[in-house]
Formats: C-alpha cells, sequence, structure tokens
C-alpha cells in the first residue's frame, strides 16, 4: 500500500461524511448478510462510518475500527468526538493485511470500498480470514447496500461519483473479483453478491 497524498486523504474523509446518511441503512443489509447474533464488529479501511450505526443497531457487543492508510485513525477518531459517537469504538492503525488486528478475534467484518481502488490498496483475502472469528462473515466490497431509499441514494449520487473517481475509483466485474479472490489461493468459499452493490461474503 502506497502512502496517499494529504488531496487524497481530504478527498477520502469527504466521501465519509458524505454517506452519513446511508450508514444506517446499509448496517441494516449488513446484519441481515450476517444472519446471527453477534459479538465483535470490526470495520476496516479508509472507508469507515457504518460501525456506528451497527452500534447503534444493537448488531454486536464490541466495535472496532482497522483504520488505513495512515491517518485516518485520528480523522475517524475527531469525527467521532465531534458527533459525541466514538463511545464504544476502538479505533486502531492497521493496513490491508490487518496485522494490527488478533487472529480469530472478528465475528462481524465490514471492508468497503474494498475492490475499486487498486491504486491505493489491495484486498488481502488471507488477511481477512486470518482474523474472522469460527461463525464469523466478512463482507467485502461496496454499494449502497438493498435497504437505501433512492432519494438518498440521488442526493450524494453526483458529488460521490465525482470524489471517487478524483481518488482512483475503477469499475470491476464480478469475474474479476472471482479471479482475484481465486488468486488468493485461499481454501475457502466465497459467495459474490451484486444486490446492492458488489460483495464478497466470506463465511468461516
Amino acid at each position: 500500500m502506497r502512502p496517499v497524498t494529504n488531496e487524497e486523504l481530504r478527498l477520502i474523509q469527504e466521501i465519509d461524511c458524505l454517506w452519513a446518511p446511508v450508514y444506517p441503512y446499509l448496517a441494516r443489509h449488513i446484519s441481515e448478510v450476517h444472519g446471527q447474533k453477534t459479538e465483535r464488529v470490526l470495520e476496516v479501511g479508509p472507508f469507515c462510518g457504518a460501525i456506528h450505526s451497527l452500534m447503534e443497531q444493537k448488531v454486536g457487543n464490541g466495535f472496532f475500527v482497522g483504520a488505513f492508510p495512515q491517518g485516518m485513525g485520528r480523522f475517524l477518531q475527531e469525527e467521532g468526538r465531534q458527533k459525541g459517537s466514538c463511545d464504544g469504538i476502538n479505533i486502531v492503525e492497521t493496513d490491508p493485511s490487518l496485522t494490527a488486528i488478533k487472529e480469530q478475534s472478528i465475528d462481524l467484518l465490514i471492508f468497503r470500498g474494498a475492490l475499486f481502488f487498486p491504486s491505493l490498496f489491495r484486498v488481502d483475502y488471507s488477511g481477512v480470514w486470518r482474523v474472522l472469528n469460527e461463525g464469523g462473515t466478512a463482507m467485502i466490497g461496496g454499494g449502497f447496500g438493498k435497504y437505501t431509499p433512492p432519494d438518498v441514494i440521488r442526493a450524494i449520487g453526483d458529488r460521490s461519483k465525482d470524489l471517487n473517481l478524483r481518488i482512483g475509483k475503477v469499475d470491476i466485474t464480478t469475474e474479476e473479483v472471482r479471479r482475484d479472490f481465486a488468486a488468493a489461493n485461499l481454501d475457502v468459499h466465497a459467495d459474490i453478491i451484486s444486490e446492492g452493490g458488489l460483495w464478497v461474503i466470506m463465511k468461516r
């Protein structure tokens, strides 16, 4: 993972704030995909925000953010303080391999924006699998989720698209995702769903 520029970091932070109206609906979709009672919930990467809604919806009992690239952890802590929503969420700086996260410690892992920014980082499926607990679910990908109302999407859609393109967002097909996952050489089954975005679902 290369260092990001200050401008890229600023754009990522704007995207995270712009998507605030989406997070409650996306959290509902994430909870449905997992489909069971959970304990430790982790959101990773630069595009974190759903974790607050997951906590508000009482999806788990322990909530964590594994932030990267460098600088995102400080931003997310400050955002949480300003909104009064960082209590109960443990934020750590890590990397795409999730080296700061303990092995088999997470029951529900969310990695948004994971597939679309190869110039910034690549998904380390082995790292995701390493931290996932027995019975756990990882939801890796991106999109608005299937419950976000069209008017919410319309309100932010144009600005979100512009910001994403400015930090290098690319289009990717389901077949390309399948090839990337196969290249990880994990003896693991993954489902790829296109409802509400494009997501790789790994269940341990």
